[in-house]
């Protein structure tokens, strides 16, 4: 497809010569190009792919746009290779005959061709750069330039092409002219420029014939999701190393927080761990622990260890991340190395950076918060901190948040100016496990440190991380500990920032197995302290970025939709194969004994994974036709059992497991299963892990949420006496016939805690609280929710929400308190 067979295609089907059937018939063989695939060529010419482009329009996003766009960016990066002027076609070159008449031969990028030997030539022919015009004419005019003080322009225009091949240059040159012309190239220069600077007049002419009009439908395809991809020859891949594993960089860098998948990081010294996001959310674990509360949720985003910044004299309110505040920065960076994450974020009176390591020897993680007064007057900025304290599995957490809270304690040390935290264990086997939270500051503060315990006390009545009363409504916290309903940790430090000057606070959370080793370890972190590195490994982070699509569910390596809805049946359909379905799964399909080089690094990274502290199955399936020979399923299970082994340790059901599986042996409708369950979807034919992984995982920018009012502070107390109602408190009370109960709440009030009503028969039924939110189930309320409920008694997040648009468009109704239902991530 990638030649001018393509314009003979759609000629001949215009004319009635041939039926729409020839088009199907083009090959579409794909190759891995930068960040996306490009149809293969034979020589990887720039005539072959962009001659058609002449006469043929390709629409925006199609196939052969994407293929073409992609080929000149690749002839472009070719050229800065091998430091020539870019553009490679075929054309005459520096050999002559006995007559001296200039030779002709057909050259291409390695890579883009099926032809052998195309690293061998560089020769650089000018009208590919006209060519190329069509769809990057500032590149393109750059190109000329560079062509022209190279000595390609002649007296009448352009020559036919510069040749840099070693072979054929004459001592002490570093370049041969092909001077000649010719007429089919001049001619296509001329017509390519004309659609240039006429904006596609020739292709208009050619689009104008009602024939070709019945036929351009055919030019509208998309790329194919599922697709083989094509390899180069293999001394290409070591001559041009143009198709070598595209491993990402040493660092990973975003520049939005607002991305539709949060962008995800791992930091782990095999016992703690720490996940965190563009957006600064994320969780904390402890050997299989949830230390803080987490729960995947795309949409807002909202949960973490967070850092609040207030400003004592204005009020204003950011944090060290774009969550929890949402603020809007000016300018906005993320940096992921192997051993920390670093969010830096410049507003226009502060500057801030927070940067996120574990600690190699102890189980702690620490966040160095660096704040800069780009103010010339000194200011007072207040630094809270923030965290939900679990210390319990992740599952008990999620299946009943309200009463794995009843088992937690605080306690605030006073001379370690520390904040401790344990569970209460339920049992005399269950282990007992200490948090401790405390900060270190380096520059001037007040020397009052504040410290909550009491989360309820902290966020405020209906309201939730985005909002915090103790934070945006600037109340002292409450220097409270001990057992409490919703228990947090929380401290507050107020340091003085000179204008233009610089301070710095270290955060740390650390774990420990007893109280007595909590507080030693706690004692290491009372000053500030410098972040020790560690080396950083390319394939660590491709790694990375494999377990975000395990941490956050992403598209980009799922099944393809047909996959996902023809699935039927739930985890249960899994179990046979010995996988429970409770953990997320990389599924890696292969075919030939050359895929075990994928199978294997596949192992690395689960391994890697482990080390990480995520727990993930993966599972091998050998997709070979069915054989008696046992080879590929044999030289499977030796390397996974090799791996295994050299790792040092076994792997638990808890902690996920490796599973090899014959296709043939599998049902249709348990591949279809397992495609469906599978986070991670790695097919060998699509090519190296690196190149599936880099080529789909491309930054989508979210919309940015909008700023919403200040919520009101003062609370007004609304009367009906009308209503008449029967032992009335202030908030409610019951209607004359006793079948009703009334609640009456004024603007910025709330009742002590959720009041809700639950409706329902034997079968199906829902609750909903005063503030309008609620969730609905069908047989039993815990395990067949259809609707999610956070069980939240302080922020009361709704599952389902109504709302009404009134006015003109872009102008919203919300409640009294200008909440937003969703709170908002991105």
């Amino acid at each position: 497809m990638a030649s001018e067979a393509r314009q003979g295609s759609i000629v001949a089907i215009a004319k009635g010569d041939v039926s729409p059937r020839h088009w199907f018939l083009l090959g579409r063989a794909l190759t891995p190009v930068g960040r996306g695939a490009a149809l293969v060529s034979w020589s990887g010419s720039m005539f072959e792919y962009l001659m058609p482009l002449l006469v043929m329009q390709q629409p925006a996003r199609s196939l052969l746009d994407l293929t073409c766009r992609l080929v000149v960016a690749r002839q472009i990066q070719y050229g800065t290779e091998r430091t020539v002027p870019w553009g490679v076609s075929e054309s005459g070159h520096g050999l002559r005959d006995v007559e001296l008449t200039y030779q002709y031969s057909n050259f291409g990028v390695p890579g883009l061709g099926l032809k052998r030997g195309l690293f061998e030539d560089v020769v650089v022919a000018p009208y590919a750069t006209a060519l190329a015009a069509m769809l990057e004419p500032r590149a393109a005019l750059d190109n000329f330039a560079r062509l022209e003080e190279a000595g390609a322009r002649g007296a009448y225009g352009f020559y036919e092409a510069l040749d840099y091949t070693p072979s054929k240059l004459p001592e002490n040159a570093r370049v041969v002219v092909v001077r000649s012309y010719m007429a089919h190239h001049q001619g296509m220069t001329l017509v390519s420029l004309g659609n240039v600077v006429h904006d596609g007049l020739t292709r208009r002419r050619f689009h104008a014939h009602p024939m070709v009009q019945a036929a351009e439908l055919l030019l509208q395809e998309r790329t194919p999701r599922a697709v083989a991809v094509a390899r180069p020859r293999g001394e290409e891949v070591r001559e041009a190393a143009l198709v070598r594993d595209l491993l990402p960089a040493s660092l990973r860098r975003f520049e939005s927080p607002h991305d539709i998948t949060p962008r995800t990081h791992l930091l782990s010294n095999g016992r703690y761990t720490v996940m965190v996001t563009a957006a600064g959310s994320g969780f904390s674990r402890w050997r299989g622990l949830a230390v803080t509360r987490w729960r995947e949720d795309t949409t807002r985003d909202c949960w973490g260890s967070f850092l609040y910044l207030r400003d004592a004299e204005t009020g204003e309110v950011w944090s060290a991340g774009f969550q929890p505040s949402g603020t809007e920065a000016d300018e906005y960076d993320v940096v992921y190395a192997e051993d920390r994450a670093k969010i830096m974020q410049r507003h226009r009176s502060l500057s801030i950076a927070l940067e996120i390591v574990v600690s190699p020897e102890d189980d702690a993680e620490l966040r160095q918060l660096t704040v800069t007064n780009l103010e010339n007057h000194d200011r007072e900025i207040d630094v809270t901190s923030f965290a939900e304290v679990v210390l319990a599995p992740q599952g008990a957490d999620e299946a009943h948040p309200a009463f794995s809270n009843l088992f937690v304690e605080t306690e605030f040390v006073p001379e370690l100016r520390a904040l401790l935290a344990t569970r209460r264990p339920r049992s005399a086997v269950e282990p007992q496990v200490w948090l401790a939270h405390l900060a270190a500051v380096e520059g001037e503060t007040d020397g009052n440190l504040q410290h909550e315990s009491d989360r309820a006390r902290f966020l405020g009545r209906g309201r939730d991380v985005r909002t915090p009363l103790s934070v945006v409504g600037g109340e002292a916290l409450s220097n409270t500990a001990g057992t409490v309903l919703d228990p947090i940790v929380s401290l507050r430090h107020r340091v003085a920032i000179p204008a233009r000057g610089t301070v710095n606070l270290v955060f740390t959370w650390l774990v420990a197995p007893s109280r007595k080793e909590a507080l030693e370890t706690a004692e290491k972190y009372r000053q500030p302290a410098t972040f020790e590195r560690e080396s950083c490994r390319d394939e660590a982070h491709l790694f990375q970025r494999l377990g975000n699509r395990l941490l956050y569910t992403d598209p980009t390596l799922r099944a393809a939709p047909h996959d996902l809805t023809m699935s039927r049946g739930g985890p249960s359909g899994l179990w046979a194969y010995g996988i429970s379905g409770d953990h997320p799964i990389a599924l890696l399909s292969i075919e030939t004994e050359e895929d075990l080089q994928l199978a294997r690094q596949l192992l690395r990274a689960h391994e890697y994974w482990y080390r990480k502290g995520i727990s993930a199955d993966l599972v091998i399936l050998n997709a070979q036709g069915t054989s008696y020979a046992p080879g590929l399923q044999e030289s499977i299970e030796a390397m996974v059992q090799a791996i295994q082994s050299a790792a040092g340790h076994e792997h638990h059901p808890e902690h996920g497991g490796v599973f090899s599986l014959r296709a043939d042996l599998v049902p249709p409708r348990d591949q279809i299963l397992l495609r469906a369950a599978a986070r991670v979807l790695i097919l060998a034919r699509r090519g190296t892990l690196a190149e599936q992984v880099v080529r789909l995982q491309q930054s989508r920018p979210g919309p940015v949420p909008p700023q919403l009012r200040p919520r009101p502070t003062t609370a007004e107390t609304v009367l009906h006496p009308e209503l008449d109602l029967e032992f009335f408190n202030g908030l409610g009370g019951f209607t004359a016939d006793g079948r009703e109960y009334v609640t009456t709440l004024g603007k910025g009030q709330w009742t002590p805690a959720p009041w809700i009503n639950v409706v329902a028969n034997p079968r199906f039924g829902f609750q909903v609280s005063e503030s309008g939110s609620g969730y609905t189930w069908s047989e039993n309320s815990r395990e067949n929710k259809l609707t999610p409920w956070s069980n939240d008694p302080v922020s009361d997040a709704p599952g389902e929400t109504v709302g009404a648009r009134l006015g003109k468009p872009g102008i919203g109704v919300q409640s009294d308190d200008e909440a937003d239902p969703l709170g908002h991530r991105g």
